[in-house]
C-alpha cells in the first residue's frame, strides 16, 4: 500500500535533480577586463564580444536571465566580486587554488596553455635562452596574472616587466622593451593574426589552465551556472564556441 507514494517520490526527487535552475529573467552584473581578444574584447561598433559573452549568453539562455557586461581594470575586478558590484566575473579567469579560498568557480569551460610570443626576428629564441644564466632577456605580462606569477618563476621579478592589461604589454614588445610576452595561447594567437609579420608565439605549452566563471564565495549561482556548462558541452555548444572564436576543435 506503501509503493505508490514512495514512487512518486522517488520520481519528484529525480526529476527534480535534473531540474536547471531558473533564474526568473534576472539581469546579472558580469565584470569583465575587455582588453583579451579573442575571450573579451570591444569591437568596432562599441560592443563587448567574444568566447566569454558567448559563453555567459548560451548559458543565460537556459537559466533564463540577461547578462550586463561591465568594463572593469583586472587589478581590480576581484575586489570589486566580493564587494557585490558584480554577480559574477567572466574574463579568462584561470581556476586556482589560492582564488578558490575567497571566491567559488563554475565548472571550467575551456582549457588554455600558457605561452611567450616575441617579435618575428627573434623567433628563434628558446625558453632557455629567457632562462640562462646572466641573460639579459625580459618578458612582458598583465599585472595580476597566471601569466605575470609563471614570468616571475621564469626570469625573476628583474626581467619582468608588468603592464595593466595586454595590449600594454603586447605594445612594449613591439616597441621592443621586452623581448617576450607570456600570454595564453588562444589570446596569443589572436594578437599574432593582428600583428602578423611583427609577432609570433615562439615557445607554446608552458602549463595547462583551465577557465571558470568566477562568484562570491557561497553564491549559488556557481552551481546553476555549472549545470548550464555541462548542458552546453552536452549539446555541442561549447564546441560551437571554441570554432568560431578559436577555430579548430577542443
Amino acid at each position: 500500500m506503501f509503493r505508490f507514494p514512495f514512487l512518486l517520490l522517488l520520481v519528484v526527487l529525480t526529476t527534480a535533480a535534473f531540474a536547471q535552475p531558473d533564474l526568473e529573467g534576472r539581469t546579472l552584473r558580469v565584470g569583465s577586463d575587455t582588453t583579451y581578444p579573442p575571450l573579451e574584447f570591444v569591437d568596432a561598433s562599441g560592443a563587448i564580444v567574444g568566447y566569454d559573452v558567448d559563453l555567459v549568453n548560451a548559458a543565460c539562455e537556459i537559466l533564463n536571465c540577461t547578462a550586463e557586461f561591465v568594463t572593469t581594470a583586472w587589478d581590480g575586478i576581484f575586489p570589486a566580486l566580493a564587494a557585490g558590484e558584480f554577480d559574477l566575473v567572466a574574463s579568462g579567469v584561470t581556476i586556482t587554488a589560492e582564488r578558490d579560498e575567497t571566491m567559488d568557480f563554475s565548472a571550467p569551460y575551456v582549457e588554455v596553455g600558457q605561452s611567450i610570443t616575441t617579435r618575428v626576428e627573434d623567433d628563434d629564441l628558446t625558453l632557455e635562452d629567457f632562462q640562462a644564466d646572466g641573460s639579459p632577456l625580459t618578458l612582458g605580462a598583465q599585472l595580476g596574472t597566471t601569466n605575470a606569477d609563471l614570468g616571475r618563476e621564469l626570469v625573476g621579478d628583474d626581467r619582468l616587466r608588468l603592464y595593466d592589461t595586454f595590449n600594454g604589454a603586447v605594445l612594449a614588445l613591439r616597441n621592443g622593451d621586452v623581448d617576450g610576452v607570456i600570454i595564453d595561447d588562444l589570446s596569443a594567437g589572436e594578437f599574432v593574426q593582428r600583428y602578423a609579420g611583427e609577432l609570433v608565439l615562439t615557445v607554446g605549452g608552458l602549463t595547462s589552465e583551465p577557465l571558470g566563471l568566477a562568484f562570491p564565495e557561497g553564491d549559488p549561482l556557481a552551481d546553476a551556472f555549472s549545470e548550464a556548462i555541462e548542458r552546453l558541452e552536452a549539446d555541442g555548444t561549447l564546441d560551437a564556441l571554441y570554432a568560431t572564436w578559436f577555430g579548430g576543435t577542443r
